[in-house]
């Protein structure tokens, strides 16, 4: 259905969109719509970085008891 729509459409629906919302509402969500991204990748890479810590601790983790014991 999709696949039907080429840049006179798209152009044809942004001014639609521009003509029902208004420029300063349109702009306001596309500001909120970056933001959301924004949230969204720094939550990701957040995400990422607890992993790589998690997998770091249980890697320095390894040593038996015992022979930390006999080595001090």
């Amino acid at each position: 259905m999709l696949n039907n729509i080429g840049l006179p459409g798209l152009l044809l629906i942004a001014v639609i969109v521009l003509v029902l919302f208004g420029r300063g509402k349109v702009s306001s969500l596309m500001g909120e719509v970056g933001k959301g991204i924004t949230a969204f990748k720094k939550g990701v890479n957040d995400g990422d970085k607890e992993d790589d810590q998690q997998r770091v601790d249980k890697a320095r983790d390894v040593t038996p008891e015992e022979a930390e014991r006999k080595n001090v």
